[in-house]
């Protein structure tokens, strides 16, 4: 298994799926092209690479001197070794490209239906892109301000 290959490839389905979000029209095939030739690729590599390397059916090329993983310990001692691999960091990463990717859509379609510009969206999108969670907060915190600015006010 070459753990850099499948490091490549997770990457570049996740870049075209967010390359399609950013510069493709939004019609539904782009849409759906993203949601699954993007976000379902990525879940089924990960869904994979998680069964056979749980499975010990693929090497993950421990770091030496590495034990195994428990994944019944949820701790950070617990954890580390899964993280001490490449096949770990692969598939980590794959986990993290899916949901950002697939959140990333979720701020584009909701973008759209409330009349956001594309440009407006391209931040959010980046960020999103960039660090998932705080991408995720900073589109909520836009929409909802902006939600209650042009709500009509009662009273």
């Amino acid at each position: 298994m070459n753990w850099d290959t499948l490091f490549s490839l997770t990457n570049a389905v996740a870049m075209l799926g967010w390359l399609a979000l950013a510069v493709l029209p939004r019609r539904p095939l782009t849409l759906s092209a993203v949601l699954y030739l993007g976000v379902g690729l990525l879940c089924l590599a990960y869904a994979t690479l998680f069964i056979l390397s749980i499975g010990q059916l693929i090497d993950p090329v421990r770091i030496a001197g590495t034990g195994e993983p428990d994944l019944l310990d949820y701790s950070i001692a617990g954890l580390r070794p899964l993280f001490m691999s490449d096949g770990g960091i692969v598939i980590g990463w794959t986990h993290y490209l899916a949901f950002d990717l697939f959140v990333g859509l979720w701020i584009a379609r909701d973008a759209d239906s409330k009349g956001v510009g594309r440009v407006v969206q391209l931040p959010f999108l980046f960020v999103t892109l960039m660090a998932g969670p705080i991408g995720l907060l900073s589109w909520l915190l836009f929409r909802e301000t902006r939600s209650r600015r042009s709500s009509p006010v009662d009273g």
